[in-house]
């Protein structure tokens, strides 16, 4: 097989082979995704299904279950709602960028609109980004894809 003779190929010149040469399945980037609005996770979700972004897309719905997902997956790339019923993004945010936590992972704000001073706050705890949904979905996904290059780059 073409595959196999390819790996024996590197291997016999000392280069490194890849995992998909060698049958193992490919990590792909986690991102939680903290939305309370049923209708715009789901067609957030749609959007990158449909989209080049290869990632395991975990959802929740509160910032306590965030919490609980980011905790439990150790994710690549968050996408906060800002306004979730029991905890505000910038609630969520103190939690996750709390230097015990060590958290790795870049946040991405997603908001219908706040202030500039919630801004400001969350940008001085540690969001990179702040996409407003008005912006359209497509901002949000070209943020996601901006991080998550940061993300594998570093």
């Amino acid at each position: 097989m073409i595959v196999d003779d390819l790996a024996a190929f590197l291997r016999a010149h000392g280069m490194p082979v890849p995992p998909e040469l060698l049958g193992a399945p490919i990590a792909r980037p986690v991102v939680v995704l903290v939305e309370d609005d049923e209708r715009y996770r789901q067609a957030l979700r749609t959007v990158i299904n449909r989209s080049d972004l290869e990632i395991e897309l975990i959802e929740a719905g509160t910032g306590v279950d965030g919490l609980l997902e980011i905790g439990r997956k150790d994710p690549d790339l968050v996408v906060l709602d800002y306004g979730l019923p029991d905890l505000n993004a910038e609630q969520v945010v103190e939690r996750l960028l709390d230097p015990e936590r060590k958290l790795t992972a870049e946040v991405i704000v997603v908001t219908g609109g706040i202030a500039e001073d919630a801004q400001a706050r969350l940008r001085a705890a540690g969001v990179r980004e702040v996409v407003g949904k008005t912006s359209g979905m497509g901002a949000v996904i070209e943020a996601m894809r901006q991080a998550l290059a940061r993300s594998m780059a570093a």
